[in-house]
């Protein structure tokens, strides 16, 4: 018998994490990127002795990975080294005044009590109910395939939505806990990573917290690109071929549309741009009525010192972060006062920059589809780098040896990123689960989809679990091909 194919478009993580279940499987696996390397935007440069991590920065989740590999025999140390940060990161609430979020859910609780006396007590029914919550969310709920509303109809899952708090606003829900202003922001601070805000968010996504506390912040060496690369090594070792620097357009999505075909690029892009109108699930209104992700404005900077004020992670409060998401969400435009988020992995690993250097990655959250011109670019450059000297109380533009900037406009031209969003949809409560768009397309019996923008949402573990999602669903729909 011969054996079935599935081509994938795209080398993202997901497109990644299912070409190793497929070709586990049994099926001949060909996976097609646009650019020259796996990882979509886990991408990376370098430049000047500085190498810097272009999209995600955060390694959260650690066991979705390591449960990943196990998959196949592997553990993530067979492909990467693994570093736990001591700190997790510090945040800035004004100028020399700032706190450290430490690794460990004692630790923090610890941290809780100087904040605000007595509060680790209440927490502890907080994290306990995060912990059950991130049991049910990541080893469940993010496992099913989002094609019905009955999925969520499992005794298992009622009954940890009927014993718990799950579809108040995650600023509500931590308003019960805490009256410290400074403990709130810290406890919502996670709920970014879902591309949306705490007031905006059901508190069935504080499981967020438990990420955040008691699994701990951690950082793969050599950069967040390891990870990707890891599994592309896993991948062709089950057979996988990759085909890099392979865009698929209008006019050659024919030539491989005669087996299964799995989307890993852009879910709007593709329907909109490649499958004729009569094939596309979703229309052009579908798109416009969603709720996305933001954008962001980076710059990639290469200092000629190092910044003994910055963790590896850093975050800036020192402005009301609802403003912010009010400019994101309710009235698009370039922000006021952005939050600022800086990287500085050459703390936990020095090879990233050359000797008494530091390589910073310094993004802020703006609403996708503005207006991009080099123009707003150095008026935010200044702003936001005149504005990070003065908080943290040191200087190093005048230090700075290299410089790249990359927003909405680098998105849409090096991912087909819809508007120039940087994750894809965000997860508000009409986004979640089977209300995202489906992995399987409604109009044509071979397409199949996974990444961000469908089951289970934004970002890498869950879209390791959009991989694995997908795959079993195919394998189960062409399970008698297989023998």
């Amino acid at each position: 018998m011969k054996v079935p194919k599935v081509n994938i478009i795209g080398a993202g993580l997901a497109g990644l994490s299912a070409s190793c279940f497929l070709a586990q499987a049994g099926f001949e696996i060909n996976v097609f990127e646009k650019n020259s390397r796996p990882g979509g935007r886990a991408n990376f440069f370098e430049a000047e002795g500085f190498k810097f991590d272009m999209g995600p920065s955060w390694y959260w989740l650690p066991d979705v990975f390591e449960n990943f590999f196990a998959n196949f025999n592997k553990s993530v140390t067979d492909f990467y080294d693994l570093k736990k940060l001591e700190t997790s990161y510090r945040v800035y609430w004004g100028k020399e005044d700032f706190t450290d979020i430490p690794a460990g859910l004692n630790n923090f609780l610890k941290l809780a009590d100087a904040l605000e006396p007595g509060s680790s007590q209440k927490l502890d029914g907080f994290f306990k109910e995060a912990e059950m919550k991130y049991d049910i969310a990541v080893n469940d709920i993010c496992k099913e395939p989002g094609l019905s509303p009955f999925e969520f109809l499992k005794l298992k899952y009622l009954k940890a939505f009927l014993s718990c708090d799950s579809l108040s606003s995650v600023r509500s829900h931590i308003y019960k806990y805490v009256k410290n202003d400074r403990l709130r922001q810290i406890l919502e601070f996670p709920i970014l990573f879902l591309g949306t805000a705490a007031n905006h968010t059901i508190s069935l996504y504080s499981f967020m917290n438990h990420a955040d506390t008691a699994l701990s912040t951690w950082f793969p060496l050599g950069g967040i690109h390891e990870i990707p690369l890891g599994i592309q090594k896993l991948a062709e070792s089950l057979g996988v071929k990759f085909h890099f620097n392979s865009e698929i357009s209008k006019n050659n999505f024919n030539e491989l549309n005669d087996d299964t075909v799995l989307i890993n690029c852009d879910y709007q892009y593709f329907e909109q741009n490649i499958l004729e109108k009569e094939s596309q699930s979703y229309s052009e209104n579908y798109w416009k009525s969603r709720t996305l992700c933001p954008a962001v404005l980076v710059f990639y900077i290469g200092v000629n010192k190092q910044l003994k004020s910055l963790e590896h992670h850093n975050i800036f409060f020192d402005y009301p972060y609802d403003l912010n998401a009010h400019e994101i969400y309710s009235v698009p435009k370039w922000p006021s006062n952005p939050f600022i988020y800086i990287s500085a992995s050459s703390k936990t690993d020095p090879s990233l920059a050359p000797a008494n250097s530091e390589n910073l990655f310094i993004s802020i959250p703006i609403a996708a589809g503005l207006s991009d011109t080099e123009e707003i670019r150095k008026e935010y450059r200044e702003k936001i780098l005149t504005r990070i000297e003065n908080v943290i109380g040191e200087k190093f533009i005048d230090d700075i040896i290299y410089e790249r900037s990359y927003c909405i406009n680098d998105f849409e031209k090096d991912y087909h990123s819809y508007q120039g969003n940087a994750f894809g949809l965000a997860n508000t409560l009409m986004q979640t689960h089977f209300l995202r768009p489906s992995i399987k397309s409604k109009k044509m019996e071979n397409i199949y989809y996974c990444g961000h923008s469908t089951v289970p949402g934004p970002g890498m573990p869950t879209a390791v679990l959009s991989g694995e999602i997908v795959s079993k669903q195919i394998i189960k729909e062409h399970a008698k091909n297989l023998h």
